[in-house]
């Protein structure tokens, strides 16, 4: 399996795993949803890029995690932001591959389109080396 499809149904299997983190949100998505009613949860892009060395395949990706919701201040993505850390660093095994390291790169929270709502953006770099 490749090491992006792996570590991208790791990262949706460990959010959803977070019994915290999915009684804040109406859902938790592969991919955009046709439809969805806020605070919910997207696994996004995932991007890969080789970190093999001569003898060993390894690739260092980088996934996309965001939550929406509205109101007039994103005052409940803190909390949903913290359990979505905790979940990431805390993933358990990727199939046919080992977790070298994963830590957060960067976030950011802005308005959506829709005056009302709220985005946080966060992006996970994800180490692995084929088990």
């Amino acid at each position: 399996m490749s090491a992006e499809v792996a570590v991208r149904g790791a990262v949706v299997a460990a959010l959803r795993g977070d019994a915290v983190l999915m009684a804040g949100v109406n859902g938790l998505f592969d991919g955009a949803p046709g439809r969805a009613s806020a605070p919910y949860g997207v696994v996004g892009d995932c991007i890969a890029l080789d970190w093999g060395a001569k003898d060993v395949e390894g690739w260092e990706l980088t996934v996309a995690v965001s939550l929406f919701d509205v109101g007039e201040a994103p005052a409940r993505l803190g909390g949903l932001l913290e359990r979505v850390d905790a979940a990431m660093r805390a993933m358990g095994p990727v199939e046919g591959w080992r977790v070298v390291g994963a830590g957060l790169v960067r976030s950011r929270v802005a308005r959506t389109a829709a005056r009302d709502g709220w985005q946080a953006l966060v992006d996970y770099r994800v180490r692995v080396v084929r088990a």
